[in-house]
């Protein structure tokens, strides 16, 4: 039986290896006008984002910006296809007020399976010489093709025991029957043991949803890695008709239906200190 984690020190430090599986489960809970709930299994891929090279050594079912049964892409998630995952994490941080570059930064994100790609929300961890955390870059995706990201240093007091807690408010169109007027409420154990990351979404200071992704650490080895393609043959894929799935029957409860604001470019940032960027389109 696995032991439960509930704080830092009992998760411990993120691994040192360039990459760690984390399957688990995601939960979404509606909570009004009524009740909704979904639990799906998955499995994550956490990266070191300057050890790539040795990323794809580890397996060779896991292909680095090439073709595999499984995949990890650099141009799945930066802001031009150019451009490195570092270099785009240094950017945004810089962006964000950081004074220098952050010593390691781990993303969380679904590989691709067969090719294909979504991820609803990809997380940065960033952390300094010390193996301090000091932000967080959560990246948000919706499935009409747009991209928010919002940078999040650590500031004092939202690094406690049980983990990370920050808020930010909505400013990107995700579901289409939650409106823009909603805050979120980021509650995130970073890796170790195990990963959680919990979004508390309220309206006008009420809780709206909860949305929620736990999941334990395992190595990145051929053995582990193939069981996990074993039991989500289709994981990215389940993952968009699900959305969809669960859409419809929100639909057919009668949830009220928001259209997607328009936006000027794809891709939009929101950084604190005020500091917006223009957007660019990937």
């Amino acid at each position: 039986m696995e032991e439960r984690v509930t704080t830092l020190e009992q998760n411990g430090p993120p691994s040192l290896a360039a990459g760690v599986l984390y399957p688990g489960e995601v939960m979404h809970a509606r909570l009004k006008p009524f009740g909704h709930r979904f639990v799906y299994r998955v499995f994550s891929l956490l990266v070191d984002i300057d050890r790539l090279a040795e990323l794809g050594r580890m397996t060779w079912l896991l292909g680095v910006n090439r073709p595999g049964l499984a995949s990890f892409h650099e141009s799945d998630h930066v802001g031009t296809p150019a451009e490195t995952l570092r270099a785009f994490a240094d950017r945004l941080l810089a962006d964000a007020g950081l004074e220098k570059p952050a010593a390691r930064v781990l993303l969380l994100a679904y590989p691709r399976i067969f090719g294909y790609v979504f991820n609803p929300i990809s997380v940065y961890f960033c952390y300094d010489e010390a193996g301090a955390l000091i932000a967080l870059i959560y990246a948000v995706r919706n499935t009409f093709g747009g991209q928010h990201i919002y940078v999040s240093p650590i500031r004092p007091g939202e690094l406690g025991p049980a983990g990370v807690r920050q808020t930010q408010p909505k400013l990107f169109h995700v579901s289409p029957f939650i409106g823009m007027e909603a805050r979120y409420q980021f509650r995130i154990l970073p890796p170790g043991k195990t990963v959680r990351l919990r979004i508390h979404e309220t309206e006008n200071g009420e809780p709206l949803l909860a949305a929620t992704f736990a999941g334990s650490a395992r190595s990145l080895a051929t053995s582990e890695l193939g069981a996990c393609l074993i039991k989500f043959p289709f994981l990215t894929l389940k993952i968009v008709a699900g959305i969809h799935w669960e859409a419809l029957k929100l639909w057919l409860k009668g949830a009220r239906f928001h259209a997607s604001p328009k936006v000027a470019g794809r891709t939009q940032y929101s950084l604190p200190h005020g500091t917006e960027p223009d957007a660019v389109r990937k």
